[in-house]
């Protein structure tokens, strides 16, 4: 963006202090822009077009800016209007995506939880950072999301660390319970269900929660946020990282005697 601005003011035959007394600002303001320091507004756009006579760049540039605005979401402004619209607002991803691929290090996937282990997870992320309570309209839409699990030719491929299957937010009750759901859908035929066992040498470390949509996008979980790749090299990135995970993986009978094990020791 800031390379593109800087161009329009040299092939209008500006300077920084033309433009800044154009636009009414203070030359310092152009600079920061100029420099990557601050990011413009969708007007300081509109007026920087103008001053460099070249307003038909103006709706390119307005759609790039909010294009990267989108790339990162901090919870809070994800959040602003509650839990709900956040879990609405990714099912058209989750219905025009064919191959699922997850990784997860802290809880089960929202895919894979049950009605009260969900109302627990989402009701512990109310409480932390989000004032409005609509934990029970939060849930049913992500009870609702999970249709995709049992229609259409849709592929999902899920991989859990270890830990995951003992980190909980719930009663025993809730966890043995969300142990024996996993259990059923990892027989689902179009379910992979890998599990990382804990060990003390690894060719990968964990990392953050992710979530690969085809080959076009990646989601990851941070603390403060939610970020969407598209870049063809991100995703790649994330792809080999998945790859090396899902190589230390076990699946079938193993993973479930894992699974077994977790839920066993809850007893």
């Amino acid at each position: 963006m800031a390379n593109r601005l800087r161009d329009l003011v040299k092939d209008a035959g500006l300077d920084g202090k033309d433009l800044a007394a154009l636009c009414g600002w203070h030359p310092s303001k152009v600079s920061r822009i100029s420099t990557a320091k601050t990011q413009p507004s969708e007007n300081d756009i509109r007026l920087w077009c103008r001053a460099c006579d070249a307003e038909d760049q103006t709706g390119d540039l307005i759609a790039s800016l909010r294009a990267a605005e989108g790339t990162w979401l901090t919870w809070r402004r994800l959040e602003r209007t509650g839990l709900k619209r956040s879990q609405e607002e990714r099912l058209p991803l989750y219905q025009r995506t064919r191959r699922f691929r997850s990784y997860s290090v802290w809880a089960l996937p929202g895919l894979l939880q049950t009605y009260q282990y969900t109302e627990d997870v989402l009701r512990a992320i109310q409480q932390q950072r989000v004032p409005m309570d609509d934990v029970a309209d939060a849930v049913a839409a992500r009870m609702e999301r999970q249709r995709v699990l049992h229609e259409g030719q849709r592929a999902f491929a899920f991989l859990i660390e270890e830990p995951v299957l003992r980190n909980t937010l719930s009663t025993a009750e809730t966890q043995e319970e969300q142990l024996e759901h996993l259990l059923t859908l990892g027989r689902f035929p179009n379910i992979s269900l890998g599990v990382i066992p804990v060990a003390q040498q690894r060719p990968q470390l964990p990392v953050e929660n992710f979530w690969i949509y085809d080959n076009t996008q990646v989601n990851v979980e941070l603390v403060s946020g939610y970020l969407t790749l598209t870049q063809p090299s991100e995703i790649k990135a994330y792809s080999d990282a998945y790859s090396k995970l899902a190589g230390m993986a076990v699946h079938g009978a193993r993973a479930r005697a894992l699974i077994c094990k977790a839920r066993d020791s809850l007893v």
